[in-house]
């Protein structure tokens, strides 16, 4: 039998570094409900560990469903990760007009005070394009993300504001993979199951 003189896991691309702003892709065979095939967006890094929460997966229950006095918000309520999954978090495009935002990127940024969020949702001041809600989060202790990464669980990335704050996200790990070219579109084309292959 010949044998293949490559590696379709591994790459040339030059590793990023994680950091806040930036994406999280796993790697075809990661398991598990929450980072099966998902996308995380890292709304904090530091040497105390990392936050972030998952783009990808919804939890097919609508914000105003759950939260009192949130009238017709149209958005979904994604699951954030596996840490403190009753609590509820949010990232948006409002910025500083809502006061304690954090900044994540250029345009997105992170919590801020929730009761003035909810009147501005309520007063059409802010819609689900603005706004996306997750039920927990996912949390990396100091040097797990670092070892995650050397393992090659995770891909480090960019994601443009436009596309991390869009609501239909069935296929944006694939569409990010296949975006980064070379053998992350390969990668893309991985089946969920292989050995159904």
């Amino acid at each position: 039998m010949r044998q293949l003189d490559f590696n379709i896991f591994e790459t040339d691309v030059p590793v990023i570094k994680p950091s806040k702003g930036r994406i999280l892709i796993a790697e075809p065979f990661l398991k598990g409900p929450y980072f099966s095939r998902s996308i995380v967006l890292l709304t904090e890094y530091s040497k105390q560990g990392a936050v972030g929460f998952v783009l990808n997966k919804s939890s097919n229950v609508y914000p105003d469903e759950v939260i009192d006095d949130l009238f017709s918000f149209k958005g979904e309520l994604f699951i954030g990760g596996p840490v403190a999954s009753d609590t509820l978090h949010f990232i948006h495009t409002i910025g500083e007009a809502l006061p304690g935002a954090v900044r994540v990127t250029e345009n997105i940024f992170w919590g801020g005070d929730f009761d003035r969020l909810k009147e501005m949702i309520n007063n059409d001041e802010a819609t689900f394009k603005q706004v996306k809600f997750f039920a927990g989060y996912s949390g990396w202790s100091p040097g797990q993300l670092e070892n995650e990464i050397k393992e090659k669980s995770w891909i480090v990335a960019e994601l443009g504001d436009k596309v991390i704050m869009e609501s239909g996200v069935e296929d944006i790990w694939e569409d990010t993979l296949k975006n980064l070219g070379g053998v992350y579109k390969t990668w893309s084309k991985f089946p969920n199951d292989p050995t159904r292959n």
